[in-house]
C-alpha cells in the first residue's frame, strides 16, 4: 500500500508540474509583445490618468529603452562613480551596433556627455552600448541593472534585452510603464531635464540632429524620446507644459511617424482640458491603411499582424555647449487599467526611413530593425 501510495502521490505530482508548466509557457505566449496601439496621458501633478487605451498590453520599447540606460547614466552622475566629461572607451561590440549610431570606431573614445546627447538627439546605439559597457562592465550586466531598477519604478510589465532597444523578442514593455520611467526621469534628476529638449548637437565637427520633430510644432513641448522598429510601430514618450501644467503621455504602435505626432499632439490637447481622448483615434493611429478602409474600429483589439524586423531607433537630442531647454519639474506616478487586444500593427515606413532601414538592414541579426523617427 505504501508503495502504491507514493506511487499515485509522485503520479500526480509529475501532472501537476506538467499543468503548471503548460500554464506557464501559454502565460509566455499570451504575454508576447506586439506592435499594437497603445497610449496615456497623465497629470503629472496629482498622478491622474486621463487617457489610458491598452496602456498595460505588451508592445516593444524600441529605443523609448534608451531612457532607461540614461536614468542608470544620471544616477551613476549623481553617485559620484561616471562624470559628464568623463572618457568611455568603444568597444568592437558597441561599434559594431546596428544604425541609427554615431559611428563609433573601437578604440576610440566618448565623453558621457556626447553618448547622452547621441542617444537623446540620433538615438545612438552604439552611444547607448558604450555607457552600458562604461557602467556594467558589459552589456548583459547592464541589462540585469536595467532590469533591477524597472522593478524598482514599478515598472512591473517591463524586461529589457538591451541598452538602445534593437530587436529582441524578449524586449517587452507598456505605455505605462514607459510613462514611470519618463516621469522618474523628470523627478530624481530634474537638473538633467532640459537635457531631453535638444534638438541637435555638434560631435566632432557634425551637426547632429534629432528625430523629435513634434517639439518644433508643439508649443510646451519639451522632451522626450522617439523610437521606432518594424516590431514595434512608431512610439513616443512626450512631456509638455501649459499654463505651468505639465503632463506626460506615452504612444506606441503608431502606423507612421506622422499618425503618431498627430495622436500625441491630440492626447495632448484634451489632457489639457482635462478631457479622455476617444480610443478610436487611438486605435486609427496604429491601424493599418486597409483596416481603416474597412471601416471598422477594432476598439481595445490590436490591428494586423507585422513581421517581427526591426532596428533601434533615436531621439531628441541637444547641442554639446549650448543645451537648453525646459525647466525641471517634479513628478508623480500613477496607474491605471485598460482593455487587452491580440494582434500587431505593421506600420507603413516613410521613404526616408525606408532608405535608412534597407542601409542598415544588411547589418542586422535576423531580429532585423529600422531606425527611430
Amino acid at each position: 500500500m505504501a508503495i502504491k501510495s507514493n506511487t499515485l502521490a509522485r503520479g500526480a505530482s509529475w501532472r501537476q508540474g506538467l499543468l503548471a508548466l503548460l500554464v506557464g509557457v501559454a502565460g509566455c505566449f499570451a504575454s508576447v509583445a506586439h506592435a499594437g496601439y497603445a497610449a496615456i496621458v497623465i497629470n503629472e501633478t496629482d498622478g491622474q490618468v486621463i487617457t489610458a487605451v491598452n496602456a498595460d498590453e505588451p508592445n516593444h520599447p524600441a529605443s523609448l529603452a534608451k531612457m532607461m540606460t540614461m536614468y542608470l547614466a544620471f544616477q551613476a552622475i549623481q553617485n559620484g562613480t561616471l562624470k559628464m566629461d568623463q572618457e568611455l572607451p568603444v568597444s568592437s561590440w558597441a561599434a559594431a551596433k546596428a544604425p541609427t549610431k554615431l559611428d563609433l570606431r573601437n578604440g576610440q573614445t566618448i565623453t558621457v556627455e556626447d553618448c547622452v546627447l547621441g542617444m537623446i538627439t540620433k538615438s545612438a546605439n552604439d552611444a547607448a552600448t558604450v555607457v552600458a559597457e562604461g557602467l556594467g562592465g558589459s552589456e548583459g550586466h547592464f541589462v540585469e541593472m536595467m532590469n533591477a531598477q524597472a522593478q524598482l519604478l514599478g515598472m512591473s510589465n517591463t524586461r529589457f534585452a538591451n541598452a538602445s532597444g534593437l530587436p529582441d523578442p524578449e524586449d517587452t514593455t507598456t505605455a505605462r510603464d514607459m510613462s514611470k520611467l519618463a516621469m522618474a526621469l523628470y523627478h530624481d534628476f530634474p537638473q538633467y531635464a532640459h537635457l531631453f529638449s535638444t534638438k541637435d548637437f555638434m560631435f566632432r565637427g557634425h551637426l547632429v540632429r534629432g528625430h523629435n520633430n513634434l517639439m518644433d510644432k508643439y508649443p510646451g513641448m519639451d522632451g522626450l524620446k522617439t523610437g521606432f522598429t518594424n516590431a514595434s510601430g512608431f512610439n513616443l514618450a512626450s512631456t509638455a507644459v501649459k499654463d505651468g501644467r505639465r503632463l506626460f503621455s506615452v504612444v506606441m504602435g503608431g502606423r507612421t511617424a506622422a499618425t503618431r505626432d498627430r495622436l500625441m499632439a491630440r492626447l495632448l490637447d484634451d489632457g489639457f482640458e482635462n478631457q479622455e481622448t476617444p480610443s478610436e483615434l487611438v486605435a486609427q493611429a496604429g491601424e493599418a491603411p486597409a483596416g481603416l478602409a474597412s471601416g471598422k474600429s477594432r476598439r481595445g483589439k490590436g490591428s494586423v499582424a507585422a513581421k517581427g524586423t526591426a532596428l533601434a531607433d533615436a531621439t531628441p537630442a541637444s547641442r554639446r555647449h549650448h543645451r537648453r531647454g525646459s525647466k525641471a519639474d517634479t513628478v508623480a506616478t500613477a496607474a491605471t487599467c485598460s482593455k487587452k487586444k491580440k494582434g500587431a500593427t505593421c506600420p507603413a515606413t516613410t521613404a526616408r526611413s525606408t532608405k535608412v532601414a534597407a542601409a542598415a538592414g544588411q547589418k542586422v541579426a535576423s531580429a532585423g530593425g529600422s531606425p527611430d523617427k
